[in-house]
């Protein structure tokens, strides 16, 4: 939270920007309440100038009541800025030395209103913040937003101009029989493959009153040729690197033409080479004096950023999912943005998957949570391993998270996990600015 008694501290940058307005309301200022609105929130301030150290100080507005005003009535011009996400607490007066300074503090926009935009031009006036700049949005990155609003995700919509046999139903009676074993006598048991799909969401009725495959149903269970006819962007990538002197020890992709390409396939291809990392120890203990117990919490936090990373790509989006496995981490990245802000993602308890008919299908072999507890227990699994914290990056343009699993022991001299967590997050995504 913005304090104004430090404001010698802080600096501009990726959630600050600092205005003189000793002439009334900046014109640019609309661009930054577009683009922290639609990145990360930020703070505005008007009657403060930088200094040659980059220091910010006050410079004093004769009529702060005044301006306020004016940035009210802009704000709830629907012809100027196509909506108001502040309260009246977000913006007011504060003394510094005897000047008086505007704090307009911009929260971070939900989902479900994004994309802010001005002059009644979303595919051209709609920022978002670079470092201490806002920049245009290109129309990809405005048609994600317009995606992610929708209480139906992505993963809903039935295709109606293709077959049933865009499937591999052997990936199909695979998943049936998993499903078996981890709930055994579920109702859906005996049902054929088609009836099973329909059940699972895998397949929808279309406006013709037939059977069509449904988005989740294609990228879950389809062929990687047909997934590209809706998707052209589609690409699923793992990349193994344990020999510094090689490109890849090993490599897995969706457009091999070796296997299905599907994202059913792929997890459990890509899972079985991440637990077998050298730097992963699989402890040896027995139950019942008999059975091998090997999937520890590491393997159980290992299968949840996987899944995460599936269920909340954007496949519409470009250069596809990339997971690099290393001695030294892993790395996983999907195409998309945060749909909830990350403070909200390490609290856990709130959920809002871009895919949701993924997450229930994996749900149903017991991979994945509903409850945004996937998040927290990455984080609790690496911090008993006092392993340095997960840390999650968001970039734009294009528009994806990378999640970095490192297997670096915590320095010993570091403030606990859960701090240092935190201090590597806003570092990474907020560019924080003071000293």
């Amino acid at each position: 939270m913005f304090c104004v008694d430090d404001l010698a501290k802080y600096r501009e940058g990726n959630r600050l920007e600092a205005k003189r307005a000793v002439s009334g309301l900046p014109s640019s200022m609309w661009a930054t309440y577009s683009s922290f609105a639609n990145t990360n929130g930020g703070v505005i301030l008007l009657g403060v100038d930088e200094s040659y150290d980059k220091s910010i100080k006050p410079v004093g507005l004769s009529n702060p009541e005044e301006l306020i005003s004016d940035f009210w009535n802009t704000i709830n011009n629907p012809q100027k800025v196509n909506l108001n996400t502040l309260l009246d607490k977000h913006a007011h007066v504060e003394a510094i030395d005897g000047k008086y300074i505007v704090v307009i503090e911009v929260p971070r926009a939900d989902r479900t209103v994004k994309p802010i935009f001005l002059n009644q031009k979303p595919y051209a006036e709609t920022y978002r913040r670079d470092g201490e700049g806002d920049y245009r949005c290109t129309r990809e990155m405005v048609e994600a937003m317009i995606r992610d609003k929708g209480e139906k995700t992505q993963d809903m919509l039935v295709l109606e101009k293709m077959p049933l046999s865009v499937f591999d139903y052997d990936c199909v009676r695979r998943y049936h029989n998993r499903m078996k074993v981890t709930r055994p006598g579920h109702i859906w048991e005996e049902l054929d493959s088609v009836e099973f799909l329909q059940k699972l969401g895998a397949i929808g009725i279309g406006d013709d009153d037939k059977r069509h495959p449904t988005t989740a149903g294609l990228l879950m269970f389809g062929f990687e040729h047909e997934i590209t006819r809706e998707y052209p962007q589609y690409f699923l990538d793992y990349q193994e690197r344990y020999d510094s002197d090689v490109r890849w020890t090993d490599r897995i992709t969706s457009a091999s033409g070796e296997w299905s390409g599907n994202l059913y396939d792929f997890f459990y291809r890509t899972y079985n080479k991440l637990i077998q990392n050298p730097s992963i120890k699989t402890p040896f203990r027995m139950e019942n004096g008999r059975d091998r117990i090997d999937d520890t919490p590491i393997h159980i936090a290992l299968r949840e950023a996987l899944a995460n990373c599936l269920i909340n790509a954007d496949f519409y989006g470009t250069r596809g999912v990339v997971i690099r496995n290393n001695l030294e981490g892993i790395i996983m990245e999907n195409q998309g943005c945060f749909r909830i802000s990350l403070n909200e993602a390490l609290s856990g308890g709130i959920s809002s998957p871009r895919n949701s008919v993924i997450i229930k299908m994996f749900n149903l072999i017991d991979i994945g949570e509903r409850s945004g507890s996937g998040v927290p227990l990455i984080h609790k699994t690496w911090d008993k391993q006092e392993w340095v914290s997960p840390l999650y990056t968001e970039q734009f343009d294009p528009d994806r998270v990378a999640l970095n699993l490192s297997f670096k022991a915590q320095s010993k001299n570091n403030q606990s996990a859960e701090q240092s967590t935190v201090k590597a997050q806003n570092k990474a995504q907020n560019k924080a600015h003071s000293n």
